[in-house]
């Protein structure tokens, strides 16, 4: 069972709240840890700070300009009819569960997800493969409303179109519910940052919270002996693998010498040279310091270093 609520006529500002109340498709697969591109910390911070911020960038732009041409071409591909709801959905078993879907398939008891991506992507839907994120976000919508099936398209612009129907899988799905149900009232509901993946997106979320800095403090640093000994060794390990990498890249210059590629039936290596323009600004600095201070832009960001005491 779920409810519905319009979204027609909502600001951009009132929507990016309305999806602040729950746990979307999109945000699914980074509650999971399945998304590449998010994380549990990132869903974290969006759904418990204050502030709305619209995160927009141009791939997003495209994806939302190329839904309608998406789900014209499964139409035209399966003979099937869609509809959009200009809802957002909500589980009321499981009220952290909203859904904001692409379309309804009409007269059938499933849904469909548009989604584009670009050819350097291609490898990612072969062999009738889905982004394990893709899945996870059918699974959610399926799990909020109830129906049976979620049919994903994609377009890879420039070089094809393809579909596949994702079935429901009840094992899938409440293990999905279990895992949400976790981070939304282990997480969301008492405000306890989930643990870091490792991830660039981490680093960026523990820079938004802690960007201020209360100078001249320290505190004891307790219960990390055992894991910055692991570090070290990491650390030591990655150096070693670094060193050994770039010994055989030059072997294979030395082996190369004046040739521009070299290719057999597994791998084809190029070195090819490569002009780049750089601004010298030192030289800007020393014979033109009044355009120099206008054009510097001073940003501030904490530096993480480890030493020994």
């Amino acid at each position: 069972m779920f409810t519905k609520k319009s979204i027609t006529g909502l600001t951009q500002k009132e929507w990016l709240e309305l999806r602040k109340t729950g746990i979307g498709g999109s945000d699914a697969g980074a509650v999971c840890g399945l998304n590449p591109y998010a994380s549990p910390m990132a869903v974290f911070q969006d759904k418990t700070s204050g502030a709305v911020e619209d995160q927009d960038n141009e791939a997003m732009r495209q994806g939302r300009d190329l839904e309608e041409y998406v789900a014209r071409r499964f139409a035209e591909a399966t003979g099937l009819k869609v509809h959009r709801s200009n809802c957002m959905y909500r589980s009321v078993e499981h009220p952290w569960m909203i859904a904001d879907v692409d379309r309804l398939v009409t007269g059938e008891d499933a849904g469909l997800e548009c989604k584009t991506a670009s050819a350097y992507s291609a490898d990612k839907w072969k062999d009738g493969e889905i982004p394990a994120h893709y899945l996870i976000q059918c699974y959610h919508y399926m799990a909020v409303t109830g129906r049976r099936a979620w049919y994903i398209a994609v377009a890879i612009l420039g070089k094809e179109f393809k579909y596949a129907k994702v079935e429901w899988e009840d094992g899938i799905i409440q293990d999905l519910i279990r895992i949400e149900d976790a981070f939304w009232n282990g997480h969301i509901v008492p405000g306890i940052m989930p643990d870091p993946d490792g991830s660039k997106i981490c680093d960026e979320v523990l820079e938004h919270y802690f960007h201020a800095v209360r100078k001249g403090s320290e505190i004891p640093l307790v219960g990390f002996d055992d894991q910055l000994r692991r570090r070290e060794e990491l650390k030591r390990l990655i150096d070693q693998m670094e060193r050994e990498k770039a010994q055989i890249d030059q072997r294979i210059k030395l082996y190369m010498k004046d040739s521009e590629s070299a290719a057999n039936e597994r791998y084809r290596i190029t070195w090819a040279p490569v002009s780049t323009a750089q601004l010298d600004t030192k030289l800007l600095k020393e014979e033109e310091p009044e355009i120099y201070r206008e054009y510097l832009k001073t940003t501030s960001t904490r530096r993480f270093t480890v030493s020994a005491a």
